[in-house]
């Protein structure tokens, strides 16, 4: 593939692999670093993308340097709560977090997340199922649904609460949300971009997070890629609409690991 074709095609596919190694890593810093290190090894040995599929080729680099590292790049100031949250993630079964995540969160088929892992098709299926049974059981807490069209808003607590979460409630503006958090603090805030009158969800969110610390939380759009430039703080787990039951699923259990919200504000 010619230099120029092959540098558009990973463009393409860059806001995804940052969105998935922020997951990965529960903070936008280390999650970056990854990246980084994944295009500075690419640069380095163009045949890493000697896949026919930019993205498979891609996330097969990444997860080769993810393995070689064994834990999140270190940030300047770390967080106890993110040490401790680590620490949680090691008792999984190996690559099982990383599988689920390609499946759910990415959207890959069982034979691609098998070509980027290394591994059989067998095996990335079990990784999967082994992820869903091991997160599912790990934390449970209080989560707060900001979402707008009323049919989305029932479907995401309903999922949540099968789940073992309870629900503090469903707000559909911005106002909303700040009275419905300040009747009960949420343990996670699940939350739309664009609200019902106008209001933006971001708003609602970091406003939220200005008087309640920090808190995780899932931000769902049509339009992820928007929000993946790179340009400014990104949110650490986005979602992206249409979801399925298995996205909601594995982005709130990923992010009941991380109580920090770095990266989150936007």
């Amino acid at each position: 593939m010619p230099v120029t074709d092959l540098a558009q095609s990973v463009a393409r596919e860059l806001p995804f692999l940052r969105r998935y190694a922020r997951a990965l890593t529960g903070n936008q810093a280390a999650g970056d670093n990854y990246a980084a290190a994944t295009l500075e090894a690419i640069l380095s040995d163009r045949d890493l993308m000697r896949d026919d599929e930019t993205r498979i080729a891609l996330f097969r680099t990444f997860h080769a340097i993810w393995q070689s590292s064994g834990q999140p790049v270190a940030t300047d100031t770390p967080d106890p709560r993110e040490a401790a949250a680590q620490a949680r993630l090691k008792q999984l079964t190996p690559n099982s977090r990383e599988a689920l995540l390609l499946h759910t969160i990415e959207g890959l088929r069982f034979d691609q997340i098998a070509r980027i892992m290394d591994c059989d098709l067998p095996e990335a299926e079990g990784l999967v199922r082994i992820a869903h049974d091991e997160m599912s059981r790990a934390i449970t807490g209080k989560v707060m649904v900001i979402e707008d069209e009323t049919i989305i808003a029932m479907d995401l607590k309903g999922i949540v609460q099968a789940m073992g979460h309870d629900v503090t409630g469903i707000a559909r503006t911005h106002g909303a949300a700040i009275d419905l958090a300040g009747q009960e603090r949420p343990d996670l805030i699940l939350a739309d971009i664009q609200l019902a009158d106008g209001s933006s969800g971001i708003d609602a969110v970091n406003e939220l997070l200005a008087t309640l610390d920090d808190l995780p939380v899932i931000f769902i759009t049509a339009f992820p890629e928007r929000l993946l430039t790179g340009d400014r703080p990104e949110p650490a787990f986005l979602i992206s609409k249409p979801y399925s039951e298995g996205n909601v699923r594995s982005a709130v259990s990923q992010a009941m690991f991380f109580a920090s919200t770095e990266g989150m504000k936007i």
